[in-house]
């Protein structure tokens, strides 16, 4: 049964490829603004259109509904869809065929949102402006190495998405990619001094007007804060928003991860990321979420409106675009450089 509430500010992981009694009622949590799914919760392309359509029906307005597809090993979803290659591919024809760079990364967004649209998600984070340099965790998710490289390729890939009828979220603020260590794992600390930062955080810059939310770092940056980007006055209210001038949602990385440690337990991160500036808050493991819906907690409630401007809005169903047949030469050469380039 439908029940109509405003969305709250978390974006929650559920086990199942079908929604149980119990996880129908915590998702109308009030403080449950959203879903996120991931390969624990696919079976197959029907199973997800039936299970995006139970999750829609649970709440009015409906839920956001997110997945992490930005292709090669961070791609939830695989059987049916196509096989998308790492975003470094971008990078390394960039180097040689701009042009054909360009117009890959725009193929790459709008396949992966049309496919993403069209079985019922709203929503893949992305796109990832990280730099192509020396971290465990971001690598080949990353474009480019260069921030105007990463910036350019990233101005095509958000109008592929645009086109296909998807918002996008930049990740992961002010830049991941130039730390070693993975914040999944570990707390991580990037002592470099603020020039290096500002130009990892170049790509944000320039398309700050063109993102409708951005995801934070789990990274303590010395120069700027002690504390991790998310947790961080400094850097989500003077920077991003006052600096750089963006106006959307923010959006915390994963409170379970382990970069995000040094602000104390799951309570404290999600006040201290809500105190810091942060309208969602991603709790990716069940369990976490299920804990944090049971305390009496004083939610901040997101602006309605700004969560409604993430809500997919395909342009055509993924049936009517397979009739183009220049459609399915993009997800065909896609698929083809993803197998050429599977390490």
């Amino acid at each position: 049964m439908s029940v109509t509430l405003p969305p709250g500010p978390l974006i929650v992981g559920f086990d199942g490829t079908e929604l149980d009694a119990a996880t129908a009622t915590r998702l109308q949590h009030p403080a449950v603004g959203g879903v996120i799914l991931f390969s624990r919760n696919f079976a197959d392309p029907d199973q997800l259109r039936r299970l995006c359509a139970d999750l829609a029906e649970l709440r009015d307005p409906r839920l956001l509904i997110t997945v992490d597809q930005e292709g090669g090993r961070v791609q939830r979803f695989r059987q049916g869809f196509t096989l998308l290659p790492a975003l470094r591919v971008l990078g390394r024809w960039h180097r040689s065929h701009p042009d054909r760079a360009f117009d890959l990364a725009y193929r790459h967004g709008r396949v992966m949102a049309a496919e993403v649209l069209g079985h019922g998600l709203d929503l893949s984070w992305a796109p990832v402006l990280d730099l192509d340099r020396s971290s465990v965790v971001i690598g080949d998710r990353a474009m480019a190495g260069t921030p105007e490289v990463v910036a350019d390729l990233a101005r095509y890939y958000v109008a592929g998405m645009r086109d296909a009828g998807m918002a996008a979220c930049a990740k992961h603020f002010p830049g991941h990619g130039s730390v070693a260590a993975d914040s999944h794992h570990e707390i991580v600390t990037d002592d470099r001094a603020w020039e290096a930062l500002v130009e990892d955080m170049t790509p944000f810059a320039r398309l700050a007007d063109q993102c409708q939310a951005v995801m934070m770092a789990h990274v303590c940056y010395t120069a700027r804060d002690e504390r991790p980007a998310g947790f961080s006055t400094r850097w989500i209210e003077d920077t991003l928003r006052r600096q750089l001038g963006f106006s959307g949602l923010v959006v915390s990385d994963d409170l379970d991860m382990a970069g995000a440690a040094t602000a104390g337990g799951l309570d404290a991160r999600l006040a201290q990321a809500f105190e810091a500036g942060c309208d969602l808050a991603l709790v990716c493991q069940p369990e976490s979420a299920a804990r944090l819906l049971e305390r009496d907690l004083d939610w901040p409630m997101p602006d309605p409106a700004a969560v409604a401007g993430l809500y997919g809005r395909p342009m055509a169903t993924i049936e009517e675009q397979m009739l183009v047949p220049e459609f399915r030469a993009w997800r065909e050469s896609l698929q083809t450089i993803a197998e050429r380039n599977h390490d």
